[in-house]
């Protein structure tokens, strides 16, 4: 048995480090919400495989060592094949607009990848059903595998590129075929395929690139690329971004969002830095003249800079350095740089610091790899100017691209605590594309209106100013009211550089729209309108979703209403399909097809199955796995996303959070037997126990999180990472028991019925994670997990009677 234990911990390694390794492809390849469609994938390759065990259990159960060496074989063969297959689906996403087809090639995207998690839950339901005495060890070994595979997985990719860190989980799956094996009279033939698996697998990978990643043309990466004489310059890699690094000879980048039409300066010759292939940051040539980077004080971003002399400036999101020269170019004294990707700052210090400038060497420059949220929270000091840098592209913030990303630099609360690091008159300044009509402007105004007023500002328009160019907008926030002398400041640099203002205290409507005319002064009524008494009328009745972002439902790029959608859709063939938020669009139909898919490939062949449990079973413990199924995800989910926050990076909260659920709910699998024995020697129910200790932790955790995060987000990664598991281990703890409870008993009085739990179980699971999301969206992460609660509930009180 210590063989089969082994295997299923190596197979469930595979598998979950498999997940996180397509989510991150995805993100490169598309966008990085699909995170959750494989996630959805993954459950329902696990709901399948209890179905097909059900229906072919006679044949299957003599074989169990063949079964469980070749499922872990075509695993292996699947993976590379499905990562190969899978980029090659004319799959474009920014198309379900206006193309129905589109949502074939989505489901096609969906089954290709639900292959390889089928065989993978073959091997683990194999082991359920025809191992059942040694059910809470299996299960422990299957969780605490799948822990050590997400961490796995966010190691390698640190050192290898994504299609090299897939020959390291087929290594693993191999490893599992061939250690079952050697237990089966059937060791020769097997072992000869897994050679032939191996060869198949270096023959993808060998020069003719078979695992290449394939970036969607209409990325930011690729169209760039479009142009004559661009070349690709180098390449880096890590669980933060794939970093690539373009140059023009042709035709030079010329990166300045927000540049006046009538400067008289030109920018410099640039590199583009694009991360996943989007959200491009540029490295500046600079021989260390301030002289040549004047038409840095040409952009609405350079506005501060005229109402603060030689200021203390805190920039969030230095990238490749473009808004550091802003600040040197501006006058600023001194500057801290925050960049999450210490990849990005080596760009400029040391690959191509030559060609920078050796900007980071100049001593008034300070820079810091973190997150931004947890810098601010660490630090104890005040700056005169801190500023919120534009690194997203526009493309991708302007097609609904981003509407899916949690964005906690945008929320109320990170407003307020970038607020309390001013000192007396100092500014906040956070520039974001202008789209039209306007969204991004107006929830920014809405999210910080409501900041100044949790902090007791009872007029906030005395603190607002905004100006707008043809493509930017830059908003400050002053730490006090603006000063007659500070407004005429801010009216002479928008008229002189035929910017427009958008608001300012007391302004008067003929003093909007008048350079970059629109058909009407959007972002001025509209600004009015956020600050005045019936505000939340305003946003209720706008064609898009602008109540104010928060850190529990930090979707800032959400914009989606559905009683906007018949009216945008009637426009999409007339331009208007930038205005439609297709990656929500994708979830729902994520949902869609997941519900489906789960239907035809779980419930509908379980149907055909002949019942032999007792009268009563599949109502009651079909009940019961359906709801954990929901509830665990739910939870896993929820959590998943309140600790992007603390961790600074979606990867890095999916790897620990999904490892610390996973590897203490396989303690608590197997402590669960014991504690059955000693709550029903007490005639208590062991499930009501396990969901009270569920319910207090999950409930605890609700209204202390928010204050650990505040005070330890300044740690380092890696002191994070253990805390985050640390405080995940309870509640995991007690998560994990429910389920092999509940298969105890059913091996016990049912043992028919285990293939179906499984079956259900999956099932759930399938539409349980994209469901999650939807309800984050629209309700927060706390009423997910509020949620998830009642459902523990219910399943407690089934299994009760």
């Amino acid at each position: 048995m210590r063989l089969l234990f082994f295997s299923t911990l190596l197979v469930s390694a595979a598998a979950i480090a498999y997940e996180i390794l397509l989510m991150r492809t995805l993100s490169i390849v598309q966008w990085h919400h699909f995170a959750y469609m494989i996630i959805s994938l993954a459950l329902l390759g696990y709901g399948a495989s209890g179905t097909f065990i059900a229906l072919s259990k006679g044949w299957l159960k003599p074989r169990f060592e063949l079964a469980f060496s070749s499922s872990a074989l075509l695993f292996a063969i699947s993976m590379v094949a499905s990562f190969v297959l899978g980029q090659r689906v004319p799959f474009n996403a920014l198309e379900v607009v206006w193309n129905p087809r589109q949502f074939l090639y989505l489901a096609v995207v969906y089954l290709v990848f639900f292959v390889p998690f089928f065989f993978a839950a073959c091997c683990i339901g194999l082991a359920f059903s025809f191992r059942r005495d040694y059910i809470n060890r299996i299960y422990f070994f299957d969780l605490f595998g799948a822990g050590l595979g997400a961490l796995l997985i966010v190691g390698a990719l640190f050192v290898l590129l994504p299609q090299h860190a897939l020959l390291v989980l087929t290594t693993l799956a191999l490893l599992a075929s061939v250690l079952t094996g050697l237990t089966s009279d059937a060791r020769k033939p097997l072992l000869a395929a897994q050679a032939i698996c191996c060869l198949v697998g270096l023959l993808l990978t060998a020069p003719h690139g078979g695992l290449a990643l394939r970036m969607s043309e209409y990325k930011a990466l690729s169209q760039t690329l479009q142009v004559i004489g661009t070349r690709i310059l180098t390449v880096s890699s890590s669980p933060l971004g794939l970093l690539t690094v373009v140059e023009s000879d042709t035709i030079p980048l010329r990166h300045a969002p927000g540049l006046s039409i009538n400067t008289d300066f030109e920018p410099p010759d640039q590199l583009g830095v694009f991360t996943d292939g989007d959200s491009m940051s540029v490295i500046t040539r600079f021989d260390g003249n301030l002289d040549t980077m004047a038409y840095l004080g040409d952009v609405t971003a350079a506005l501060p800079y005229r109402l603060l002399d030689k200021p203390k400036v805190l920039i969030l999101g230095a990238g490749g350095g473009a808004d550091v020269l802003l600040a040197l170019t501006n006058g600023a004294s001194n500057i801290d740089a925050v960049e999450l990707n210490p990849q990005m700052t080596r760009l400029v210090t040391d690959t191509y610091a030559d060609y920078a400038g050796y900007l980071y060497n100049d001593n008034r420059i300070t820079v810091h790899t973190g997150e931004a949220r947890g810098f601010v929270a660490k630090s104890d000091k005040q700056y005169d100017l801190i500023q919120v840098a534009l690194l997203d592209s526009f493309s991708a913030s302007g097609s609904g691209v981003q509407a899916l990303n949690e964005s906690y630099l945008y929320t109320a609360e990170a407003i307020g605590e970038y607020m309390q690091h001013l000192s007396a008159g100092g500014l906040l300044a956070i520039t974001r594309w202008l789209k039209l009509p306007p969204r991004d402007n107006l929830k920014l105004v809405a999210t910080v209106v409501k900041a100044l007023r949790d902090q007791g500002v009872d007029e906030p328009s005395k603190r607002l100013a905004m100006i707008r160019s043809w493509n930017t907008a830059t908003l400050l926030v002053k730490l006090g009211d603006f000063s007659a002398d500070e407004i005429e400041a801010i009216r002479q640099f928008a008229r002189s550089r035929s910017f427009d203002t958008a608001f300012y205290p007391s302004m008067p409507a003929n003093a909007a729209n008048r350079f970059n005319l629109l058909e009407q002064p959007y972002l001025y009524d509209g600004i009015n309108a956020l600050l005045g008494l019936n505000a939340h009328i305003f946003i209720d009745d706008y064609k898009f979703h602008l109540a104010p972002a928060t850190d529990d439902k930090p979707y800032f790029f959400h914009f989606f209403r559905w009683r906007s959608l018949p009216e945008v859709m009637a426009l999409r063939k007339r331009g208007g399909e930038s205005l439609i938020e297709w990656s929500y669009l994708i979830l729902i139909g994520t949902i869609v097809q997941a519900a489906l898919a789960g239907a035809v490939l779980i419930l509908l062949p379980l149907a055909r199955i002949k019942r032999t449990w007792p009268a009563g079973t599949s109502t009651k413990a079909g009940s019961y796995f359906f709801l954990l199924g929901l509830a665990f995800l739910f939870i896993e989910i929820a959590f998943i996303q309140k600790f992007i926050l603390f961790l600074s990076h979606p990867l890095y909260a999916i790897a620990v959070v999904l490892s610390g659920f996973l590897v203490f709910a396989g303690f608590g699998s197997a402590f669960s037997r014991r504690l059955t024995r000693r709550v029903e020697l007490i005639h208590r129910s062991p499930v009501t126990v396990t969901v009270a200790g569920i319910a207090l932790i999950a409930l605890l955790y609700l209204a202390l999180l928010p204050v650990v995060f505040d005070q330890l987000m300044g740690l380092a990664d890696g002191f994070k990472m253990a805390l985050s598991i640390i405080m995940i281990a309870p509640l995991a703890f007690f998560m994990g028991m429910p389920f092999p409870i509940g298969l105890s008993r059913v091996a016990t009085s049912a043992p028919d019925f285990i293939p179906w739990a499984w079956g259900i179980n999956g099932f759930a699971s399938v539409i349980s994670a994209s469901l999650a999301t939807v309800l984050a969206i629209e309700f927060g992460f706390s009423m997910v997990v509020l949620i998830a609660l009642a459902l523990y509930a219910a399943a407690a009180a089934l299994i009760r009677e």
